[in-house]
């Protein structure tokens, strides 16, 4: 066995003998006689070693060469351009490629451009070796030689429209029809060049999940096109990954339009009683009350704004503060609501809260009628959207107890004969001895409290805070509950 063989048995690369024989005499040449055959067999093993990749998701733009197999996803147009200082004009072709472990988009150029039109097709497998680099959208690989292989499988699925459950790390060419979820403001940036971009968000969900869309520049004004509850489909978008998460992206190529599709969103949540400290989570539930805008002055002397609502689902409720631009969005008592990306802290009196900030996702969603605003609605009806209100049933008694109906109704320890504050009852008259809990959505001289149905004026000198929930207990005078006690 010689040298050269003896190297390449213990080669665990995918590259043929006669392959590794001609890379090592190239090595040896190249060295100039400072090299024998075994020691330049050792160096190519470990130039072949470095550049072979386990699957697309390990390629990085600093790789020198990176070789991999991935099937053939999406085959774009040709295009030319022109080179500096060169009368003949170059040429271009982007191939989507994938397997299992993600997608890359392959630029095959000039010849490799001509064969890539003429004999790829979609599904076709082949063996790639190329530069990787930072792209347009994401990691690209620059390809320097390719050729088919029959007798390898790529479990890739080729699809013109996916779904976000298909969505990868650096899949690009991607169609993808969604419910608008959230929506943001276009906000404005300087480029390194001195020139402006624009960029917004979208956050759009499917039967299998949700996804955070960034337009940008000529896309941006999108974002303010749409309404929450639309369908849209966006067109020619790219995958990229932030903090952790996948994106899709859509620049000047790609396009987001509105369509007629019925699609199904089921929020998948965190029950309320489950959430720790520290956690980011997805919570869905009935809005029990609203508390007003709130203005405060940042640190650098800009002007930031928050405002709480409480949510309720069929195991607890807690305090969600919206900050900045969510505190905008037009949500009261009643409302159902699904919250994406929140973060869990600590909050007043050691009581836990939700922080919604700009990351996070607040849906309103919609149902037919005020009843299915009920944790135990027995209908199980939604709108053409469907699935948006199926949150509302999880944990419910079949029973449909009113206890369930996420806080319509005022707790009433029923001692001494205090009525309680239900939603459907009278107007409390003069001297009639109540007991009314609910949200302090105003502090001071009056106190007023919001049960989710109804106001409570109530008379007293207890210092309670904003958003608290507290039970006043007295008796009713001119409209209002003068109390002897507050807790």
């Amino acid at each position: 066995m010689s040298d050269i063989e003896g190297v390449y048995e213990d080669l665990e690369a995918d590259v043929s003998l006669e392959e590794f024989r001609e890379a090592v005499e190239a090595k040896v040449e190249q060295m100039g006689g400072l090299a024998d055959e075994e020691t330049a067999a050792m160096l190519v093993a470990h130039e072949v070693g470095e550049s072979e990749v386990g699957g697309i998701a390990d390629i990085e733009p600093g790789m020198e060469e990176a070789k991999f197999v991935a099937k053939v996803v999406s085959i774009g147009e040709k295009r030319t351009f022109e080179r500096d200082g060169d009368d003949e004009d170059g040429q271009v072709v982007n191939v989507e490629v994938a397997d299992e472990t993600g997608s890359v988009r392959a630029a095959f150029w000039d010849d490799h451009a001509e064969a890539a039109i003429e004999e790829l097709e979609e599904g076709q497998v082949l063996r790639i070796k190329g530069r990787p680099k930072e792209g347009f959208s994401g990691v690209e690989v620059s390809v320097d030689d390719v050729e088919p292989d029959d007798d390898t499988e790529v479990d890739v699925q080729i699809s013109d429209v996916y779904t976000v459950e298909d969505l990868s790390l650096g899949l690009s060419n991607v169609n993808l029809v969604g419910l608008i979820l959230d929506t943001d403001s276009v906000r404005t940036f300087d480029r390194d060049d001195g020139s402006e971009g624009k960029v917004s968000n979208l956050v759009l969900g499917d039967s299998t999940g949700r996804v955070r869309v960034t337009l940008w520049d000529e896309q941006a004004d999108l974002a303010t096109a749409f309404d929450p509850g639309a369908t849209v489909e966006v067109v020619d978008g790219y995958v990229k990954e932030r903090d952790g998460s996948l994106e899709l992206h859509v620049g000047n190529r790609g396009a987001v339009e509105e369509v007629d599709a019925e699609v199904e969103y089921v929020p998948e949540s965190t029950p309320i009683e489950n959430v720790e400290i520290g956690q980011t989570v997805d919570l869905a539930g009935v809005v029990r009350s609203a508390d007003p805008k709130r203005t405060f002055d940042r640190d650098d002397g800009s002007e930031g704004q928050v405002r709480n609502i409480r949510v309720q689902d069929a195991t607890d409720d807690i305090r969600v503060a919206l900050w900045g631009e969510k505190a905008d969005i037009d949500v009261g008592p009643g409302d159902e609501v699904a919250l994406g990306d929140v973060e869990i802290q600590d909050g007043w009196q050691d009581d836990l809260e939700a922080s919604a900030g700009w990351q996070s996702t607040i849906t309103v969603l919609e149902s037919d009628s005020a009843d299915t605003s009920a944790a135990g609605g027995d209908d199980g009806s939604s709108d053409e959207n469907a699935g948006l209100s199926a949150f509302a049933g999880d944990g419910a008694d079949d029973g449909g107890e009113d206890d369930e109906t996420a806080g319509a109704t005022a707790d009433s320890s029923g001692d001494d004969g205090a009525a309680s504050a239900d939603a459907g009852s009278d107007d409390p008259s003069d001297g009639e001895e109540l007991e009314f809990t609910g949200v302090v959505v105003q502090a001071g001289d009056p106190l007023v409290l919001d049960d989710g149905e109804t106001t409570m004026s109530v008379a007293t000198d207890v210092d309670v805070g904003l958003g608290e929930e507290v039970t006043a207990r007295g008796v009713v005078r001119d409209g209002r509950l003068e109390a002897n006690d507050v807790f």
